[in-house]
């Protein structure tokens, strides 16, 4: 049998399709019940004799994973070895800033660089107020419309040579920025044909897509709402940068930054130094990790 190492370039459940490094590109099955490979993963997979389909028979371990808990509260990856975390708002729908913040957080546990897109300004103009937050910790941001193309060069300038993940709310025009970045007239959205059993179509869960400037883009499906896989309510300081940064002149060393006396972080806060909004978000995400770990317990 050829074995070869490959990258997931596509999921749909049960079944992948991997680009080998050859350059070639598979279908492919999986191995056993307990591996669960995802879009970025690198994999080993083997040709299988007689058949189309390869079979991926191991995970090479990950430089790091986008997780999220899921309805039971375990967690669940959604992407692997991305060196780039883009999160994608909208004047339509409703920019909600804590799904923003939370997936920031989710880029700060990954140690990978994070940035904030604001799409559809044709539509209407950025929320200026909302981006220097962000710009202010040190995230790029950017205004963008996939409609005419505005700061999409921009958009591509910061992708280039890296493998970036594009997330954000349903509706927010993640795909057709896709589209303006990889320079098809459509997404291409892969297939498993009938050929290989299955009797019907299925959806695609993720897809990487090469772009013609150097690197990759993971496009996952929208979300209603995000949050990050956090093992313990205190890893949500290290999630918010300017928490982290500020809660080193905290009183207590396991200071969590929420009813401690001589607290840094409420002191900034109250001195508009920490934006009030973004302390509300870290707060919410500790008391939902503290919800979901005591209904894992």
């Amino acid at each position: 049998m050829t074995h070869q190492d490959a990258t997931v370039i596509a999921t749909y459940s049960r079944r992948m399709r991997l680009r080998l490094d050859n350059g070639d590109e598979v279908d492919a099955r999986i191995k056993g019940k307990k591996l669960r490979p995802v879009c970025g993963d690198r994999v080993r997979a083997e040709a299988l004799p007689d058949e189309d389909d390869w079979l991926i028979t191991a995970i090479h371990e990950r430089r790091n994973e986008l997780a999220r808990p899921n309805v039971r509260g375990h967690r669940e990856v959604l992407a692997a070895n991305v060196d780039l975390l883009v999160v994608v708002a909208a004047a339509m729908p409703k920019p909600d800033w804590y799904i923003v913040d939370r997936y920031l957080c989710a880029a700060e546990l990954m140690r990978v660089e994070g940035a904030v897109v604001f799409n559809k300004i044709d539509i209407e103009p950025p929320d200026g107020d909302a981006l220097a937050v962000y710009r202010d910790l040190g995230y790029e941001t950017l205004a963008t419309s996939a409609e005419t193309a505005e700061s999409v060069d921009a958009l591509s300038e910061l992708l280039t040579g890296k493998t970036a993940i594009i997330v954000g709310q349903s509706g927010v025009g993640k795909s057709s920025l896709i589209n303006l970045l990889s320079g098809e007239a459509s997404q291409r959205v892969a297939e498993i044909s009938d050929k290989h059993r299955e009797g019907k179509h299925t959806t695609v869960n993720s897809v990487m897509i090469t772009l013609p400037s150097g690197g990759n883009v993971i496009d996952s499906p929208g979300v209603r709402d995000f949050a990050p896989a956090l093992g313990t309510p205190e890893e949500a300081i290290t999630g918010y940068r300017e928490v982290h940064e500020a809660g080193e002149n905290c009183r207590f060393a396991n200071c969590r930054h929420l009813r401690e006396p001589d607290c840094a972080v409420k002191n900034a806060v109250e001195a508009d130094e920490i934006d009030s909004r973004r302390y509300e978000s870290y707060r919410r995400a500790v008391a939902l990790t503290e919800r979901l770990t005591k209904d894992r317990y």
